[in-house]
């Protein structure tokens, strides 16, 4: 097979792979072996097309990924909930792990609670939410918290 050919039947390949994949996986291996067709089509030596092509495959990778990811992957947008996290809410029905049931109001909302500590929390207790899993907060009373520096 002559090696512009080849240098073609990689270029399909890696357009195929591209193709199937969700992320950018080989447009820069495809991008390479352009070069290396072109290349070869020019008659140059088959030792500077592997070095054209593993040259453009690294730079494209450089140049083109950063981009990518910036406009390809969509940004993390925070969500309403998100915003009580940090904040300090007041328990509603004690706090138990183990029977679990909880309630906490937060920002008028109420909310299912778990204690951070395993440890039972009162009714009445102001409690500040760690963080969300699901449909769950997990809060740590107020005094015992330490404030992010």
């Amino acid at each position: 097979m002559p090696l512009p050919a080849l240098w073609f039947v990689l270029l399909v390949i890696f357009a195929i792979v591209e193709g199937a994949t969700v992320g950018l996986a080989s447009i820069w291996f495809a991008a390479g072996a352009l070069v290396a067709m072109v290349a070869a089509l020019l008659s140059a030596p088959l030792w500077l097309q592997i070095v054209l092509f593993l040259v453009v495959s690294f730079v494209t990778l450089l140049l083109v990924r950063p981009l990518a990811k910036k406009y390809l992957t969509p940004n993390y947008q925070a969500t309403n909930a998100d915003r009580i996290i940090g904040q300090e809410a007041m328990v509603t029905e004690t706090i138990d792990n183990l029977k679990g049931r909880g309630l906490v109001s937060v920002g008028g909302t109420v909310w299912t609670a778990r204690a951070e500590d395993e440890q039972p929390i009162a009714a009445g207790t102001v409690v500040k939410v760690l963080r969300i899993e699901g449909v769950k907060v997990f809060v740590a009373p107020a005094e015992e918290t330490v404030p992010a520096t």
